[in-house]
């Protein structure tokens, strides 16, 4: 069960908003791009897509700051430190896709009621780059992600992957439009409505594990076997009974009962808490706190 010590939970947070930052990045030149291509091409499901990305700026930013604010030590007023701030930043993340979704859906129904040009054939191309940009964006932040741990940082990368998305269903509905030719025009719009069902599941995607973490919800994963194993290796412990983890932001949060012989003084039961809190720490970085309660054996 010994295990190397991995990086600390400031160095992993660094990470994540590095990651965040090269993602803001990119998404600002893919608005300009994809806005000008779409207002010139005279394609709705490009500026749909602009609009998507436009929100990833937002949603980044919130990421970024959600991190940011995790990393900080606890303080008088936040004695478990700030880590809800993570999946709280997820949480946001997942909103602001709601309310894209809601905002193209709305505005591909007016549109699919008015007759307007085909799109551009030049479209195509930019779409074609988007969609390869993004789903790069989306492998490499998710990757950070899972190395993190970060409930935020996957969010962003799922924010990406669903840019990809309305990005390709764009690409169907202009090839539809111009194929189609006259009459046809509304498959763009179409297009648009249908990325919003992928942006919508994207968002419940974000949500439901960033929504655990805040009720205390079990981590995934074999935390608590792996934290009695590690305290059943300590010497004087004859075995563990109730281990509770939780999960705050980037760090994790361990309640553990601890048997011990019942004939041992309150000062030997005392050090072999500390050597169980120890070992448990020194094997799992992530873990920021273990409060061990000592029972006697009976």
């Amino acid at each position: 069960m010994e295990q190397s010590a991995g990086p600390t939970n400031r160095e992993r947070a660094e990470r994540g908003q590095t990651s965040t930052l090269w993602g803001i990045g990119a998404n600002v030149a893919l608005v300009l791009g994809k806005g000008t291509a779409g207002v010139l091409g005279h394609s709705y499901a490009l500026i749909a897509d602009a609009i998507e990305s436009a929100t990833d700026i937002i949603s980044s930013g919130i990421v970024w700051l959600g991190l940011r604010t995790a990393a900080r030590e606890p303080d008088e007023n936040h004695p478990y430190g700030h880590g809800k701030a993570e999946p709280l930043a997820a949480l946001l993340v997942a909103g602001a896709l709601m309310a894209a979704a809601g905002f193209i859906a709305y505005e591909s129904i007016l549109r699919i009621q008015t007759p307007h040009q085909l799109p551009a054939r030049f479209t195509l191309g930019v779409l074609a780059v988007v969609i390869v940009i993004k789903e790069f964006l989306y492998r490499r932040v998710l990757r950070v992600g899972k190395e993190v741990d970060s409930a935020a940082v996957k969010a962003d990368a799922w924010h990406h992957r669903a840019d990809a998305i309305t990005s390709c269903t764009a690409f169907v509905g202009i090839s539809i439009a111009l194929l189609g030719g006259p009459g046809y025009e509304s498959a763009d719009d179409w297009a648009a409505l249908v990325a919003c069902c992928f942006i919508v599941y994207n968002a419940y995607h974000i949500f439901r594990p960033a929504f655990g973490e805040i009720m205390d919800e079990a981590p995934e994963g074999t935390w608590t076997e792996d934290i009695r194993a590690l305290a059943e290796g300590v010497p004087g412990v004859v075995a563990t009974e109730k281990c509770f983890v939780r999960k705050m932001g980037l760090e994790f949060f361990a309640d553990l009962h601890v048997i011990v012989d019942g004939s041992i003084s309150v000062r030997e039961g005392h050090a072999i808490a500390h050597a169980v809190k120890a070992a448990i720490m020194q094997a799992k970085p992530a873990v920021y706190n273990v409060l061990v309660h000592i029972e006697p054996a009976s």
